[in-house]
Order: structure tokens, then sequence, then C-alpha cells
């Protein structure tokens, strides 16, 4: 697996020191050899049209960005030296939002009223269902690309990561160090299991739930699946399942893994009914969307014993309040949505808008298209 992080490290210095100057392909994509490689390490979809034969094209003279990507915007304008970068603020001149062909992590209806030029958004996360779900949107259907699979494998170690304190309850013995109490084994130690042998169902084998596959299948872990494209999958994992099939391979698995975006079909999909479903002895961990749960199902499930426990980085609502019961309740682990907040996730990510910046500029295929309807 380190070798796996360190090519992919090494892909993204490549392109920041290459400042993507490598001649184009023969086959006029522009492609060079560093973002194939890139496109190739996070597993990326490139649009089978180029972004010129949309209507409403023209290579942009302003584009918006994001305060987010403020450390981002030097880097920015040594790849487009002919385009304006804005950093949107209180101050930021109507004239510039009024003119702006693109933006880059800016959604927002009150912007995009202003902004009717604007053809492109990056989103700057996977899931782009704030962006895509607003009504303005949904009518002008500008090109909408996201950063799916930037962080997948950075948030797959964090799945592990919540595994293993769950299976090795190593918050228990956390707390035991902190009273400097050696417990070793006694009738109040809880009873440690391995994950070697047993079952993980990823729900959603998309960019995340294909790494968590593969760090699982590591483990030498069993992994099942589910996803809306298709039954197609890699070879670590042994079967595949469409959505309906969720309820049926719920019932088999040790550990399952919301990987979901969030689509009407997902809203509230792990309720009571899932729930109820699980093993007594089988862990729910959630790294997709909170509202993909039903908290109040999830919070009786765990208090009536019906799952042994849940690892959460993400909860309906956020910030998860402080009166919560999921705070207190034990065999619990909550991460406040922070399992992409690494440096290699934010350096792929930064590299991905690099580049999609630059296939924009150029007209080309771009990268991590979202379909508005679909929402993802």
């Amino acid at each position: 697996m380190m070798v796996h992080v360190d090519l992919r490290r090494c892909t993204l210095l490549l392109l920041i020191a290459a400042g993507f100057a490598c001649g184009s392909r023969a086959d006029g994509t522009g492609a060079t050899a560093d973002s194939e490689k890139l496109i190739t390490d996070l597993g990326l979809h490139v649009a089978s049209q180029p972004a010129r034969e949309r209507p409403g094209w023209r290579s942009p003279h302003i584009i918006l960005v994001s305060p987010q990507l403020h450390d981002q915007l030097d880097a920015l304008q040594e790849l487009a030296p002919t385009v304006k970068f804005v950093e949107l603020s209180s101050n930021t001149a109507a004239r510039d939002i009024a003119d702006a062909d693109a933006s880059l992590g800016i959604c927002s209806a009150d912007i995009l009223v202003k902004a009717k030029k604007l053809q492109w958004i990056q989103w700057l996360a996977a899931g782009a269902e704030r962006c895509v779900t607003l009504p303005i949107v949904q009518e002008r259907k500008p090109l909408v690309t996201n950063l799916q699979r930037a962080a997948g494998g950075s948030m797959a170690e964090h799945v592990m990561g919540l595994m293993l304190v769950l299976s090795r309850k190593l918050d228990f013995y956390i707390d035991e160090q902190r009273a400097a109490r050696w417990s070793g084994s006694s009738p109040t130690t809880p009873a440690m299991t391995d994950l070697e042998g047993k079952t993980v169902l990823v729900v959603g084998l998309g960019g995340i739930g294909t790494e968590v596959a593969r760090r699982a299948h590591a483990f030498g872990m069993k992994v099942t699946a589910t996803r809306a494209s298709g039954r197609t999958g890699p070879d670590y994992v042994s079967y595949v399942g469409l959505p309906e099939e969720l309820p049926a391979l719920a019932k088999d698995a040790d550990f399952v893994v919301n990987c979901l975006p969030l689509t009407p079909a997902t809203t509230g999909i792990f309720n009571a009914r899932f729930f109820a479903l699980m093993r007594p002895t089988a862990y729910f961990l959630s790294v997709g969307r909170g509202r993909s749960t039903v908290t109040a199902d999830l919070i009786a499930a765990l208090k009536d014993k019906r799952i042994a426990g849940a690892g959460l980085d993400v909860t309906d609502p956020e910030p998860l309040p402080s009166d919560s019961p999921l705070w207190k309740l034990p065999n619990v682990v909550i991460t406040p949505h922070v399992s992409a907040n690494t440096p290699l996730a934010n350096e792929l990510r930064n590299a991905v808008v690099l580049e999609n910046v630059k296939r924009y500029t150029a007209g080309e295929p771009m990268l991590s298209v979202v379909d508005i309807g679909k929402g993802y």
C-alpha cells in the first residue's frame, strides 16, 4: 500500500513541477504523461465530449475562486496566464461576478443569479448535492465537475482505523491508559475480535468504496459491495450487488460501510428496518453522507444492542449537537467529518482542480463530470 501512495505523491509533484507544460498528444486531447498518470492512479473518469463542444463554451476570461483555494492562486495563474482569477470576497467587483465564465468551489444561488455567463463549476468535494440540487443549477445545467476519488485513499484509511478501534476495543484501552490502569484480562475487559475472515459490505462501490474494499481485502476480509451502475468490480470484491440487494447482503456482513452519495434514493436508507437486518455482532461505519442514516433509528439500534457499535465520520445533523445520545453511547466512535483532511488528499484534490482548469481553458474533455440529474 505504501508503494501505491508514494506513486500518487510522485505524480502530484511531477504535475506541479512541470506546470502542465508538457506537449500535447497527437490525438488533440492535450493529455500529457503526467496527467494520464493522475487519471490512472485515481481512476478518474474522462468525459467523452470536449468542453469546447458544449453550447456557450469559450476559453475563460474570468474564473471566480473560493477562498478555500487561496494558496493555489499563484499555481492557477501560472497555469492559465490569460485568465483573471478572482478570489471571491465581500469586496469582489460586481462586474467580475457578472462576467465570470467559471467558478472553483463556488456554487450558491446568490452568486449564480449574478453570474449569468458562468458555464462551469468545479466543486471542491466528492459529494456535490449541495450544488446540483439548487434550482438554478437544475434549470441552467452548467458543466459541473467534482473531486470524486481524490480523497478516496485517505478516507479508506480512516475507515480501517475506525474498524480497528471498534474491533480491538482501542477506545476502552485508551481510557484505561489515561487512568493508569493495567487491565489485562478481567471480567470487565471487552473481548477483541480479528478483522481477518470477517465480511465487510461496502455500500457504494465508487471511488471511496473501492479504496475501502482494497484495504479490507489486504486485511484478509471478505468483501461484498453494492453499486448502482452495475455488477462489475475489482477482483478483490467477491460479489457486487445492485442497490435492491442491500438487505440480503447486510444479513451476512460483520461490518457495513456507508460510502454512498446523497440522493433522493439514498436519503434515510439506513433506518430501523435496515438495522434490524444486521447481525447483533456487526458494526455500522459511515463516511458517505450523514443524511443517508436516520439518526434516531441508529441510536435505538445501538441502545437496544441490535448492532454491536458504530464508527461515524458523518452525522445528521452536522455539527452533531452536544446533547445527542451518540456522544455517550458505548461502542461508538465519532470523528467530525475529517476523514478527507490529510495532506495527501489535499494535494491530490488540488492536482485535479489544476488539471481541470487546464482542460477547460483549452476546451478539452473534463475530469469527473457530475450528472446533474443523478446528483453525482
